[in-house]
């Protein structure tokens, strides 16, 4: 039987593989957010519904319809960014999620509500893997304005009755993602440059985006007015030097990488995911790094689109 959900941010890269997880599920996906596309293209990724516009509470009353699930992808998405504006980056963040949660508590009492937190709540881990109980100690603009956000969906949750749950998710990589580390390291080799920001020892814990939608719409069957908070990662974690060594080898480039040592003072060393609390739900990656990289080259160079 379908039931109506809600994607806020449906045309970003996670909001889309979300949008299209619950429609292969069967939901009627309403998508919120900012972004210019077609109705061929919004409906490629199963929404049946788009509405490009801001998320505050008043156009959630008026577009949002009665969902039984919102997935409030919506939202910064960028450490640099945070650290250049960070009050705008509040804004898409803090705001937008008081807004979701307020909407939900007013007119939707009765839907569940996840919230996609990052791996930057933690700051600079103690130890490895990094589990939900360990302490958060965000060093960035970034991760304070996820924290916050989480901490919005804990207390509407305690005291409102909102069901919610929290997913920390790690390095999300995939096909159609056109920053961070893959899509750098594409660009910079195909022409020829092999100087890279960093050590090359830094350590990520690298999540396909298939895999996190996946464990998104698992989350709202888990949510609660407890505010169940899980780790979104692999378990592994993987150098960056050794990801531009795949992304080298599949592009079969000459240029042997090199790092030139700065650091950001905003990016911790090393993050790896405990998972055991998303593998007692009965979730676990299906894709493998290596492959995830040899698909997103071949689709980088046959032109990403």
């Amino acid at each position: 039987m379908s039931r109506p959900v809600l994607v806020t941010g449906a045309y970003g890269f996670i909001g889309r593989h979300v949008a299209l997880a619950l429609a292969s599920e069967g939901h009627t996906v309403t998508g919120l957010g900012h972004g210019t596309w077609t109705r061929d293209e919004w409906r490629k990724w199963g929404i049946h519904e788009w509405h490009a516009l801001d998320i505050t509470l008043e156009n959630l009353v008026t577009y949002a319809g009665k969902p039984v699930i919102v997935i409030h992808c919506a939202g910064s998405g960028s450490i640099a960014f945070s650290a250049t504006h960070p009050h705008q980056d509040f804004q898409r963040t803090v705001s937008t999620t008081a807004a979701v949660l307020e909407f939900v508590r007013l007119h939707a009492i009765d839907a569940s509500v996840v919230y996609p937190s990052s791996a930057a709540v933690y700051g600079s881990a103690k130890r490895l893997p990094i589990a939900e109980t360990d302490t958060l100690d965000p060093v960035s603009p970034y991760g304070i304005h996820k924290l916050m956000a989480e901490q919005l969906c804990s207390t509407y949750a305690s005291h409102f009755g909102v069901r919610t749950a929290v997913v920390r998710l790690f390095s999300v990589y995939g096909i159609g993602l056109r920053k961070q580390l893959l899509w750098d390291a594409c660009t910079k080799l195909r022409r020829g440059d092999a100087v890279f920001f960093g050590t090359g020892t830094e350590v990520r814990d690298w999540l396909h985006a298939d895999d996190a939608a996946r464990l998104l719409v698992m989350a709202g069957r888990q949510a609660s007015n407890a505010c169940v908070t899980v780790n979104g990662g692999t378990g592994t974690g993987t150098s960056v030097a050794d990801v531009i060594a795949e992304i080298r080898n599949a592009l079969n480039t000459q240029p042997k990488p090199l790092f030139d040592g700065r650091l950001t003072g905003v990016d911790p060393p090393a993050y790896v995911a405990d998972i055991a609390r998303a593998a007692s739900w009965g979730w676990r990656s299906q894709k493998s790094l290596r492959e995830g990289i040899r698909q997103y080259v071949e689709w980088f160079a046959a032109g990403a689109n």
